[in-house]
């Protein structure tokens, strides 16, 4: 089953990350790996919209750790999150 394309240059992530797959398995690479910082640097617009919702750091990293192999504590959350600034800066 595809996934809907919301419009012609806008993808979902998972459609982004089975790309990225096939094309490290084709060059002989496993994958990809990030460290613990990057990966909340990379949610933290998420966890943003959760907080500004009411949820706290210990629920999120709840949610990660029952529907990922990801190892994240709320102190992991509350330490490595980038701020608004931080993300939009570039």
């Amino acid at each position: 089953m595809t996934t809907p394309i919301t419009n012609d240059k806008t993808y979902p992530i998972e459609e982004a990350l089975r790309a990225q797959k096939a094309l490290r398995e084709l060059a002989g690479e496993g994958p990809e790996m990030f460290p613990i910082e990057a990966f909340v640097g990379m949610i933290s617009d998420e966890i943003q919209t959760l907080r500004e919702r009411g949820h706290k750091d210990d629920e999120i990293a709840q949610v990660i750790l029952s529907n990922s192999a990801i190892k994240i504590t709320a102190s992991d959350i509350a330490e490595h999150y980038a701020s608004p600034d931080d993300r939009h800066h570039h």
